[in-house]
């Protein structure tokens, strides 16, 4: 599925997710909805543009890996799979948050084995990602390892136990993905726990750097065409500055939309938005 869609297509698909998350949460009664948005150039662009996988043949050896280790972005994470053909939209919709679903508040393998791994309790998803990763190199293997980690979640150690061991290890196939939103749990991650300057910490760990502006469409494709080759001895970093809420003007950076539901009323306002705002950029390069 690498590379295997133009701009014009990818900017139609990040469309449509903003739609797709946002009538999610308006059925479901709630969802982590403000990092859903926030990540939605990311996600989009890592399952159709970037990633060599193959939705027909979820458990193909040779497939690229990917863990979100913010679990609680399950929504969005599931959406995007669906989007891809790994699950079906009807389901997601049907069963979300339902008793015996597939498609819990935050990702579990044993019921849904499409998935890399379960993730939700923040910072596991790095060494997780970190030991396919290592097991890739010793098989010989040419596949990534992709991590999605929040800016919130680098309070955690093990976080930066991984980032050590990586550098050590010399895992230019592992690539980390940051959606620094400024926002956390508790509120703006300045004022809980400041995670600043993000580039020097990482850079200090001997991390490759890319910064870009995560809800730029082309600047988010323009960071993985970069990608050093999986071959390489260092692990990279992609510090992606995003908005949570991101095109949805009364969800925009505010602390209640980590996780909120939306109300029909609500739901048609944000659905006139993210739908303007298609309209104005049609064949631009931002979503």
């Amino acid at each position: 599925m690498a590379k295997n869609i133009s701009m014009e297509k990818l900017h139609a698909k990040v469309y449509e997710y903003r739609r797709l998350i946002l009538q999610l949460c308006n059925k479901a009664k709630g969802l982590h909805i403000g990092g859903d948005l926030s990540a939605a150039e990311v996600l989009v662009s890592l399952f159709h543009y970037q990633m060599n996988i193959d939705p027909k043949r979820p458990d193909w050896e040779d497939r690229d890996r990917f863990i979100l280790s913010k679990g609680h972005g399950g929504a969005a994470l599931y959406l995007v799979m669906a989007q891809c053909g790994y699950v079906g939209m009807d389901e997601l919709f049907d069963t979300y948050k339902q008793h015996e679903t597939r498609f819990g508040m935050h990702p579990c393998k044993a019921l849904l084995p499409e998935l890399d791994s379960s993730s939700g309790s923040l910072g596991h998803g790095l060494p997780i990602a970190t030991g396919i990763a290592l097991a890739g190199r010793m098989d010989g293997k040419k596949h990534r390892s992709y991590c999605m980690i929040g800016d919130g979640e680098m309070n955690e150690g093990s976080v930066w136990e991984a980032a050590m061991a990586a550098a050590q290890l010399k895992l230019g196939n592992l690539i980390t993905i940051t959606d620094v939103n400024g926002m956390c749990l508790d509120g703006f991650t300045a004022e809980v726990m400041n995670v600043e300057p993000v580039a020097d910490k990482w850079r200090a760990f001997n991390w490759n750097i890319i910064e870009i502006d995560g809800n730029d469409l082309k600047q988010v494709v323009n960071a993985f065409d970069s990608l050093p080759d999986p071959s390489s001895d260092k692990p990279t970093i992609i510090i992606a500055k995003t908005v949570k809420g991101k095109g949805v003007s009364f969800l925009q950076n505010v602390p209640a939309a980590h996780h909120m539901a939306i109300d029909d009323a609500q739901l048609e306002a944000a659905l006139a938005e993210v739908d303007a705002a298609f309209d104005s950029s049609k064949g631009g390069e931002t979503a």
